[in-house]
Formats: C-alpha cells, sequence, structure tokens
C-alpha cells in the first residue's frame, strides 16, 4: 500500500464512518418532515447534510486527541480507529485535522445562516461547543455523567427542527415530537458503548451514566428509550396525527429484541459489542424508516 493510501486509510478510521449514521439520520426525519408538507430544497439538504457529517467527524477527531492525552487511554481496548496510539497519525495532524474540519463546518454553517436566518446561528454556535466540550477542555462532559442527557438533545431535538427550521423557516411542534425516537435511539447507542467500556471506565475514574448508577440500571434506561422510539410513532397514530404508514418502523422490532438480549450479558465483550453495533444498526434502520413513512403520509395522504 502507498504512503498517500495509507494516510488517506488511517483518515478515513479517525473519522469513524461507523458514527456517521448518528449525524445523518436527524437530518433525513427532519428533511422527510419538511418534504412532506411540499417544502424542501436539495441545495438546503445537501448543506444540511454535509455539516452535521462534518461536526460528528470533527468530534471524532477531538475525541480521538483528547482521549490519547488522558490518563484514560492508558490500556484500553485499542479500537482500529486509535490512529494515534497505533502511529498510523501525530497528534498534531490530527489537531489540525479537527481545525479544518470544524472551520469547513462554520463556513457551511454559516452559509445556511445567510440563506435562512439569524436564529439559526445560535444552535451553529452551540453545536460546536458541545462538539469539542464532549470530550476536550478542563471538564469534558463525557467523563462527567453528562453525555448522555448532551446526546440525546443535541442530536435529537436540536438537529432534526434545525432541519425542518432551514427548509420551513419555522420551529414546529411536530419537528420536536418526531425527533424524540431519534434522540432516544442514539442516545441508547452511548449508553450500549458506556456499557461494553465499563470495566476500563471504572478502573480510569471516569463518570458515565454506567459508573454512577450501575449496569442494571443504565440496562433499563436504554429499554426505556427503545421502547420510547416505538412508543411515538403509535402515540401520533392514536391521536389521529399520522397515518398508518407511521407504523412502518416497527419492522425493526425484531432486531430491538436482539439488542435488548444481548445487552443483558455480564462480563461478556464481545456479545455487549454486538450489543452497540445492534443498536448503532437499530437507530439508523429505525430512522430510516421514519423519513420513509413521513415522506410516503405526505405523498400519498398531502
Amino acid at each position: 500500500m502507498t504512503p498517500i493510501a495509507t494516510t488517506t486509510k488511517a483518515w478515513i478510521a479517525a473519522s469513524r464512518p461507523h458514527t456517521l449514521s448518528a449525524a445523518a439520520v436527524p437530518v433525513a426525519v427532519g428533511s422527510a418532515l419538511a418534504a412532506s408538507q411540499g417544502r424542501f430544497a436539495w441545495g438546503l439538504f445537501a448543506l444540511t447534510l454535509l455539516g452535521s457529517l462534518l461536526v460528528q467527524i470533527g468530534t471524532n477527531l477531538t475525541d480521538e486527541f483528547a482521549d490519547h492525552g488522558a490518563t484514560a487511554s492508558e490500556h484500553k481496548f485499542l479500537a482500529p480507529h486509535k490512529v494515534i496510539a497505533r502511529g498510523l497519525l501525530s497528534e498534531r495532524a490530527v489537531k489540525v485535522g479537527t481545525v479544518v474540519v470544524f472551520g469547513a463546518a462554520t463556513v457551511i454553517g454559516l452559509s445556511l445562516v445567510a440563506q435562512t436566518g439569524w436564529p439559526l446561528l445560535a444552535v451553529c454556535v452551540v453545536s460546536l461547543a458541545c462538539a469539542v466540550a464532549y470530550s476536550a477542555g478542563p471538564l469534558p462532559l463525557g467523563d462527567l455523567a453528562l453525555g448522555e442527557p448532551m446526546v440525546f438533545l443535541m442530536m435529537g431535538p436540536v438537529m432534526v427542527m434545525s432541519t425542518v427550521y432551514v427548509q420551513t423557516r419555522d420551529w414546529e411542534g411536530l419537528a420536536l415530537w418526531y425527533s424524540l425516537p431519534v434522540g432516544a435511539l442514539v442516545t441508547a447507542i452511548l449508553m450500549a458503548n458506556n456499557l461494553r467500556d465499563a470495566e476500563e471506565d471504572a478502573l480510569h475514574g471516569r463518570r458515565t451514566l454506567v459508573t454512577v448508577f450501575g449496569k442494571r440500571a443504565v440496562r433499563g434506561a436504554h429499554l426505556a428509550l427503545v421502547v420510547l422510539a416505538y412508543a411515538i410513532p403509535l402515540v401520533a397514530l392514536l391521536a389521529g396525527w399520522a397515518t398508518p404508514w407511521v407504523l412502518l418502523p416497527w419492522l425493526t422490532l425484531p432486531l430491538a429484541v436482539r439488542v435488548f438480549r444481548l445487552l443483558r450479558a455480564e462480563g461478556q465483550r464481545e456479545r455487549l459489542h454486538n450489543a452497540l453495533k445492534g443498536t448503532s444498526g437499530l437507530h439508523l434502520s429505525f430512522g430510516l424508516l421514519l423519513a420513509a413513512a413521513l415522506l410516503l403520509e405526505g405523498l400519498l395522504h398531502g
């Protein structure tokens, strides 16, 4: 493999492609909701999606150099995306890459603000601040048992509602409602990750909901979030806000059951890792089916 190919592969690994669906799903759901109301522009969609992906990549790169420089990185499981510890990229290179990625995200954000309105500026500033503060700085939020609530808020309601605002120039209550399953399932991903890493995090003093409240409580919270995700479209149907198409995400229920069974494993890292991957897959498939349901409702019953 040539040096260029090796470096490119290292940057791809550092960006953590397996996490990018978490940034894409809120944009898909918000855009589908706007499109169902007959208000959708491909250019705005492309900018919103790219900006969201760049913020996620910047967050991943920030976590890479912050985790490498922390004591908590010692003796931890060396995941494939740990490019600094593996000697694939230098810490300085990753920091420069972080600045470049966040810089590009800022340019896109300012472009969207110019096209849609100044209220979006506050969202962009807060999003970038949270992306950095999650794992960097003197008091990383992810190490203070604040990661889960922040992820729920930012990657659920904030992202979905902002996406709808970009397309419609309106902050909609319906967007808030359909953002709840998105936020619930992306938070469940983080909980599954922290359940897998519970022993390492406890050993190095990292505070997560698992190390603070215990595995049993977090498994219960994970289940509650998944149940919430499935309840949201059902309530929308029963309340007359939607047609039966809204239950399309329920096709993912077998995957949710499989994830729940995997999470019950005690001290079996491989099974817990599979539960993490399963939760990520659940978030992606549920989100895309929800977006499809919203589009179908708009096309067939709009």
